[in-house]
């Protein structure tokens, strides 16, 4: 991996230098306090899931709660004045325990909203600090330290009350109009849920992972504002190599109407010391949809050849699939799974800023026969499940304050039902997030 890891460092190089560096040489930078910025995001968020099977997190009522409140505040600075730019990115972030109740929260299958302390319940608070030191030479920008990568093999998640990140080094170049290629080496992940930045990696299927470091490259093209392509490769060494295409497109039939959708597809092997076990796993959606005026209509098909789950890094966003909703991913082996979504933006009505969504997911023949032995699933009479299946359905409502001091204020409500055979759990979930962002600087 090394001698492909110097390959690709050497065609990034080759690639920046090739662009066309007299015209980025003529743009100015804004300067290191000039483009600087500073933002709080305030997150009040509450959830629940109730384990309609009776499961339970650290009690037997089968239930599990939180409510919190969170301050993330963003500072980034602009770049130095002269060819080679520095500046700096860093964060301090603030999670608040609000209420839990007695017995509602807990480790095993609970909310990750907030830590868990030895004795099972959830601390009063935690907090994350970090930052990056960054550099600019024309069109690219090195930025070394905690970093909040976004690509389809390595993206940070945001679905919880603070947001995940990454330490490492992260390139990003844009010297061709539409093109966008990216890169990076990270070490260490930090959950959402805890206040340590140097976490081991761990996977959502398989837990922690002892793998030393996670490495990506790839890029992103938009071709006109109808069509762009994905393509991305990325190594969590020892663990698994990953490979990734995509893309997506509108196609306008009139002024009120058009057609979209798109294909996504990941190639998944084991790597190395195969910390993961042994497996090969091709797994792909595809979407095609129609939308009129306020309203859109999609269908999207979803299926995994492989004989074992499809991963991805825990908490993360790392899984650009249509079938991957709020709780199910709709990834087991052999599955295959259907979906229809609907949206409707109120704007039309004379409501701006209200959003409507709800979609239906179904998923049928997850087949564990063949699964190695980290992601293996048994039945209590210690055979592979078989025949496998689950559904699941999303609601949500969402407004976005458009004027006066409360602007860009949201509102979020979220319910989610999912029920399964034997490998899942039945849940019923309920999100309710308030945002209120505020710019400082």
């Amino acid at each position: 991996m090394l001698n492909k890891t110097k390959l690709s460092l050497a065609v990034f190089s080759a690639i920046v230098s090739a662009a066309p560096l007299m015209a980025a040489a003529e743009e100015q930078a804004e300067g290191f306090v000039e483009g600087s910025s500073f933002n709080i995001l305030n997150r009040n968020f509450y959830m629940n899931r109730d384990f309609r099977k009776g499961q339970s997190s650290n009690t037997d009522n089968g239930y599990t709660e939180a409510w919190a409140h969170g301050i993330i505040g963003q500072f980034e600075s602009g770049f130095t004045q002269g060819t080679v730019g520095f500046g700096i990115d860093a964060f301090a972030m603030l999670g608040l325990k609000l209420d839990t109740g007695d017995g509602r929260y807990g480790p095993g299958g609970t909310v990750n909203l907030l830590p868990v302390n030895s004795d099972g319940e959830a601390e009063d608070n935690y907090s994350k600090v970090g930052g990056a030191v960054k550099a600019r030479l024309f069109d690219t920008v090195v930025k070394v330290g905690d970093v909040f990568p976004m690509t389809p093999v390595v993206h940070y998640g945001d679905s919880r009350l603070l947001p995940e990140s990454f330490r490492g080094v992260t390139v990003e170049n844009t010297s061709f109009d539409g093109l966008t290629l990216q890169g990076g080496r990270l070490h260490a992940m930090s959950q959402p849920q805890v206040s340590t930045m140097r976490d081991e990696f761990a996977t959502f299927y398989a837990g922690s992972v002892a793998s030393p470091w996670v490495a990506y490259f790839g890029g992103d093209y938009s071709l006109n504002d109808n069509l762009s392509f994905s393509l991305y490769s990325s190594q969590l060494k020892d663990a698994w190599k990953q490979h990734y295409a995509g893309t997506s497109f509108t196609y306008p039939l009139t002024d009120s109407v058009s057609l979209f959708g798109g294909l996504n597809y990941y190639k998944a092997v084991d790597d190395g010391q195969q910390l993961l076990g042994e497996f090969d796993n091709d797994i792909y959606s595809g979407k095609v949809g129609v939308q009129f005026g306020a309203h859109s209509v999609a269908l999207s098909h979803q299926r995994n050849n492989g004989d074992d789950d499809f991963d991805y890094l825990r908490q993360s966003d790392s899984i650009f699939l249509d079938n991957s909703i709020q709780y199910s991913d709709f990834n087991s082996p052999k599955e295959k799974s259907w979906m229809l979504r609907y949206d409707l933006d109120m704007a039309s009505y004379g409501v701006p800023g209200l959003t409507f969504m709800t979609r239906y997911a179904l998923g049928t023949d997850a087949d564990y026969s063949d699964a190695n032995s980290v992601y293996m699933r048994r039945d209590a009479d210690g055979n592979p499940l078989t025949d496998q299946k689950r559904w699941e359905r999303n609601i949500e409502a969402k407004y976005v304050v458009q004027t006066g001091s409360l602007k860009e204020m949201s509102f979020r409500v979220r319910q989610m039902t999912t029920r399964a055979t034997d490998y899942e759990s039945d849940l019923d979930e309920v999100r309710l997030i308030v945002e209120y962002p505020l710019s400082v600087l």
